[in-house]
């Protein structure tokens, strides 16, 4: 099979809106000039457009145009090495996706262990910030659910007590070895970060590695949220107010 017949044959298996690179179509070194000009080509007839150098995507078609990608496509390259996911979008960006604030971001943070990102996509800037964990396709969830309660008292233009019933609804969901993850991956988070998931799995009677987390954190110091014990019945035995 030619490279171009390879090419559109893969293409046609993708989903529209999803990106992808000259990795992800199957061909071999040598075979990257002749991708070059058959993706270029298929640029010129529209099947599919340019996000950025290197990456693709078939655009979604309506009755206004066509739509970019979501940016969390648009930033594969930056969150994923290879299949092995590196990086995660975190604050006002994440917290917009979750439905947590209305707020549109200024610009896109990427939380990663090692590497650092400064780049931009449309208009936006995007910046780099050092996650406290090793970034894996497994706890991307939780290092998320965990931002959420480290900028709680923080983000703008939420209802906390529609967030805290998010984060039991979230927490709740997961499975005990997620919750035991979670757990762990707290303990490398601020006290306040270890106080709230104490206080959260507390009030959902979820008591391993409880004892982890009260040790871990100080008894004489308090940890302002701006919440009430009518938002979270167990915030007072975490110190938290």
């Amino acid at each position: 099979m030619r490279v171009a017949e390879k090419i559109v044959t893969k293409v046609s298996t993708m989903l529209p809106g999803n990106t992808f690179n000259y990795q992800e179509l199957g061909i071999a070194p040598d075979e990257y000039v002749a991708a070059a000009k058959a993706i270029e080509r298929l640029i010129k007839k529209s099947v599919i457009e340019r996000a950025s150098k290197g990456l693709f995507y078939i655009p979604k078609k309506t009755a206004f145009g066509n739509l970019k990608p979501a940016e969390e496509e648009l930033l594969k390259p930056y969150l994923f090495n290879g299949v092995q996911r590196v990086a995660y979008i975190t604050g006002i960006a994440l917290f917009n996706r979750m439905g947590i604030t209305t707020q549109v971001p200024k610009n896109i943070r990427i939380a990663s262990r090692d590497k650092r990102i400064i780049t931009r996509i449309g208009s936006m800037q995007v910046k780099s910030v050092k996650s406290y964990v090793d970034v894996t396709n497994e706890n991307c969830k939780l290092l998320e659910l965990l931002d959420v309660i480290k900028d709680l008292k923080t983000i703008p233009d939420t209802d906390k007590s529609q967030t805290i019933r998010f984060l039991l609804k979230r927490t709740g969901d997961l499975s005990n070895e997620d919750k035991e993850t979670l757990v762990d991956i707290a303990l490398k988070y601020p006290p306040r970060v270890r106080a709230m998931v104490g206080a959260l799995l507390e009030k959902l009677s979820q008591v391993e590695k409880l004892d982890e987390l009260k040790k871990s954190i100080n008894p004489l110091t308090t940890y302002d949220f701006g919440i009430s014990k009518l938002q979270l019945s167990t915030i007072e035995n975490w110190n938290i107010q």
